[in-house]
């Protein structure tokens, strides 16, 4: 697996480098012995992308998609792969299973509140009591009005 991961590592400097044909075939390589390498698919499809071979970005989208039909990452990609290929409907609806798969994350989401250190928390405002003006339709006590 190390060697995988190394694989992975040097495509994806490849592909920081803008060497796109290098990043590809390193990529494939990686995931003809390891499949479901979920990272390499995607960073597959973006290699298409970034070369301006939309439609093999599709291919390699959906494929990453198979591989994690809720990730957010892959929405936004495929989003953006038909967008550029000229498909806005079906570009819209990635970028809403995108929208979709946040809010999936956000309730997933541990609790992030402070910890119960006094330190950490948010001041609270101060409130004044609140004074209301006389009523002039009740009466006072002494029965005048």
């Amino acid at each position: 697996m190390d060697d995988l991961q190394a694989q992975y590592d040097e495509a994806m400097f490849e592909f920081s480098q803008g060497e796109y044909d290098a990043a590809a075939a390193k990529l494939k390589s990686v995931l003809e012995a390891e499949p479901h390498h979920f990272e390499a698919q995607l960073a597959l499809g973006m290699t298409y992308y970034r070369k301006g071979d939309y439609a093999t970005a599709i291919v390699e989208g959906k494929k990453a998609e198979r591989l994690k039909p809720h990730d957010q990452l892959v929405h936004t990609n495929l989003s953006l792969f038909f967008m550029k290929a000229g498909d806005k409907t079906t570009a819209e609806h990635h970028g809403l299973q995108a929208r979709i798969s946040s809010w999936r994350e956000e309730s997933k989401a541990p609790d992030t509140k402070p910890a119960d250190n006094p330190e950490l928390q948010m001041a609270k405002p101060k409130l004044e009591p609140i004074k209301f003006p006389a009523m002039p339709w009740k009466k006072k006590p002494d029965g005048k009005h």
